[in-house]
């Protein structure tokens, strides 16, 4: 690394002198070795010596006839000491052997010492420590303990030369990862958050990172990342859904490698029902279901039938073999053979899992060949009459519907005697007979895509009713009498609109006509005669017209008598009164003039008597006696006579006790309001009565102060009132009961023109 020069003198005259280097080759100037050429010397200028510039210089001098002659130099280079590129600090992995590097020339080959702690290290005292021959420090299965500053010393005893480097050890642990808890369940949709927990160690501080499915996951909104002391690494994940559930890795990465582990998320799902189809299937065939649902863990499938309430599970099976149940994975079929219009309806699939349940509902809609719904196939009407000849049909899909007469369609604008009219499930043909070739046969055709049905009717010609017959005569009385009879045996292919009853007296001509309540069988006739006969008799009546009357029937009325005996019941008035209500019997076919009530005490033997007209309906009994027993006899008399007597006793209780409720009782609810508000003025008054007698305050006494200051300043005259004289109050004094005390009959009251009160020394001190 040093500089040096050479001069190199000729005697004579030389016309060159050059130089050449250790090689035997020809010096040319460059930049680290300069000539400098004068007369008869040149200089060599070797900058920053090398190694390889240590040899046998020779300066060679030429004349001009030439001549040479030559002399040498020898150049030895020594090394000094030099470490190389030394790193510091130079890092390793635990437990590996690790070599120090210290890189040192010199020349001579110096001698290397390594201390540790300010002690030399040898082999002799440091058995996983050795020096190597390129002078490293080897470290057997070095640790963290190891770690520190090194010292390689480098000395050259020739020349008394020593150096050193200081060279910083720096051990790396691996990373070393724990989990609190490596498997975590939750449920999807339930806005639930799970978080994981890794612990890791090393040196250095290991960095952490999370993935999934070979994807680094990164901070958002669903992932959140928290570093913690101690190491602690947490990944929260929030709203957790069904697609979160799964492997997770924590990582955890140094200079000194990396380790992960695994953490699992169980995802819990509410069971959802992702396919439930409405079915259409054709009477007779058969229908399959299909019902299926996810979530975790999978759920079980059952089936329900809404008509009945019926419950289908996996493997099931009806008795009669049409229901069945298969179902895996998620995934149930129920299989309806033979399907019935009775099947018709809703179906409830419901998925149920221990997170929960859920349930979707479908309906079965069969598809059958046109159903007539009636059997009423035969029609009755007459020329002229308009008769609707009516064809129900039940069907799905909706049939349409056709007449036809003799292979003869009939159209929907019907013809000069027949109209149909159509609504869904329903024609109606009108037909209005005009001869005797619109009576016979008509057919009915319905038609949808699953078949064709037929059905004939037949309009026949009507007639009028037979007649009735059992004419019987029941419940007779003076005035009424109530006629029974049996239905014609034939209605005539018309229904019987009503029957028609005559009755008249014997030897009379003139028929009365009394019509029965729509087709009842039995009719009361009124207003008849006592002790009368009469004939009576009854013919049905169709659309078609009257029929034939029944045999005539001869009753007689009953004659005039007197009344049945009324019923009585009575119950307690207000008072001392007593009700009795009167119910009319049997009048004996006159009405009721009077009722003779009779009645006593059972302690008296004279009757007290009362009359009741015989319109009314009760006999009020008063004043009667308390805490005593009455006996009752009550006779109904009309024109012919009297009735037997009715018979009856009551019981008048005590005298009752008239205290606050009972006074109360009576008064409603402003009365009682009104009341209350009334004994709170008095209380209010008295109360501003005594505070003016005894503390000269209160409402009485501003009234007096004031109409007596107003008095002083409408006269001028205030200073007149001698002390004296004094205006007098006269109070009535009143008695809790409300009359005037006898003594004193009046309190005299002195205000004087202090208005101070003043009462006399004998005044009352009430």
């Amino acid at each position: 690394g040093e500089s040096k020069f050479f001069i190199c003198t000729a005697i004579g005259e030389p016309v060159r002198l050059e130089w050449y280097n250790p090689q035997g080759e020809r010096i040319v100037a460059s930049k680290r070795m300069a000539l400098h050429m004068e007369t008869s010397r040149s200089r060599l200028i070797i900058y920053n010596a090398i190694i390889e510039d240590a040899g046998i210089y020779r300066c060679q001098a030429t004349d001009a006839s030439g001549h040479t002659e030559e002399a040498s130099v020898v150049l030895e280079i020594y090394q000094r000491l030099t470490f190389r590129d030394v790193q510091s600090p130079q890092e390793f992995r635990h437990g590996e052997t690790a070599e120090v590097v210290c890189d040192v020339i010199s020349s001579p080959v110096p001698v290397v010492v390594w201390y540790y702690q300010d002690k030399e290290i040898t082999e002799e005292h440091h058995s996983k420590f050795q020096v190597l021959a390129n002078n490293n420090l080897q470290i057997h299965q070095v640790t963290k303990a190891d770690e520190g500053v090194y010292r390689c010393e480098a000395s050259v005893e020739a020349r008394g030369e020593i150096d050193f480097v200081d060279i910083a050890v720096v051990v790396n642990v691996p990373p070393v990862l724990s989990v609190f808890q490596q498997a975590f369940n939750a449920t999807a949709d339930y806005q639930e958050s799970v978080t994981f927990t890794c612990i890791t160690s090393g040196s250095p501080d290991p960095s952490v990172t999370w993935h999934r499915k070979g994807q680094q996951l990164e901070p958002s909104e669903q992932y959140i990342f928290n570093r913690l002391e101690g190491g602690r690494s947490m990944l929260t994940i929030r709203n957790i859904r069904q697609g979160d559930g799964g492997t997770y890795t924590c990582r955890a990465t140094n200079k000194a490698g990396s380790q992960e582990r695994e953490l699992f998320l169980k995802v819990f799902v509410q069971p959802h029902i992702t396919q439930l189809k409405n079915v259409t299937a054709v009477e007779g065939s058969a229908a399959m279901i299909s019902c299926v649902a996810d979530g975790e863990p999978l759920p079980d499938i059952s089936w329900r039938r809404a008509s009945d309430g019926r419950t289908f599970v996996d493997g099931d099976k009806s008795q009669d073999g049409r229901f069945e149940v298969r179902g895996r994975h998620g995934k149930s079929v129920l299989t309806i053979s033979g399907v019935k219009l009775t099947d018709l309806g809703r179906f409830d699939c419901e998925a149920l899992s221990r997170i929960g349940g859920h349930q979707k509902s479908m309906f079965l809609d069969i598809e059958y060949i046109p159903k007539f719904l009636t059997n009423h196939t035969i029609f009755y009407s007459w020329e002229g009459n308009p008769v609707n000849i009516s064809c129900d049909v039940m069907s799905n899909p909706p049939a349409t519907m056709l007449w036809r007469r003799e292979r003869f369609t009939i159209s929907a604008e019907g013809t000069a005697n027949t109209r149909v009219h159509s609504v869904e499930g329903k024609s109606v043909l009108e037909v209005t007979p005009m001869s005797d070739r619109d009576f016979g046969r008509y057919n009915c055709t319905a038609r949808n895509n699953i078949g064709v049905r037929y059905q004939e009717f037949i309009l026949a010609q009507a007639d009028v009713p037979s007649n009735p017959y059992s004419v019987r005569l029941s419940a007779v009385s003076q005035r009424l009498a109530t006629v029974t009879f049996m239905k014609p045996d034939s209605h005539g292919g018309v229904p019987i609109s009503y029957y028609l009853v005559q009755y008249k007296e014997v030897g009379s001509q003139d028929w009365r006509d009394v019509k029965s309540h729509s087709v009842q069988t039995t009719v009361v006739l009124t207003g008849l005669e006592p002790n009368t006969t009469y004939e009576v008799r009854v013919a049905a009546v169709n659309g078609k017209g009257q029929g034939e009357f029944s045999h005539t029937e001869t009753f007689q009325t009953l004659p005039i008598r007197e009344p049945s005996p009324p019923a009585v019941h009575g119950q307690r008035a207000m008072g001392k009164a007593y009700r009795l209500g009167l119910v009319k019997q049997d009048d004996g076919g006159m009405p009721i003039v009077e009722y003779i009530v009779k009645y006593k005490t059972d302690k008296e033997e004279q009757w007290m008597t009362k009359l009741v007209p015989g319109a009314n309906d009760f006999a009020m009994l008063q004043p009667l006696q308390w805490n005593t027993r009455y006996e009752v006899e009550i006779t109904a008399r009309n024109v012919k006579g009297l009735s037997e007597p009715t018979f009856y006793q009551f019981f008048m209780p005590q005298k009752p006790d008239i205290t606050a409720e009972s006074l109360f009782s009576g008064l409603g609810l402003g009365a009682v309001v009104g009341l209350g508000l009334g004994a709170l003025l008095l209380l209010l008054v008295l109360v501003d009565v005594s505070c003016f007698f005894l503390r000269h305050c209160g409402l009485l006494m501003c009234i007096t102060r004031t109409l007596c200051s107003k008095k002083t300043a409408t006269s001028g005259k205030g200073k007149e009132i001698e002390e004296g004289k004094a205006a007098y109050l006269k109070l009535p004094l009143k008695e809790e009961n409300g009359k005037e005390s006898l003594k004193p009959d009046t309190i005299e009251i002195k205000v004087h023109s202090d208005n101070s009160i003043h009462t006399k020394p004998d005044d009352s001190k009430a």
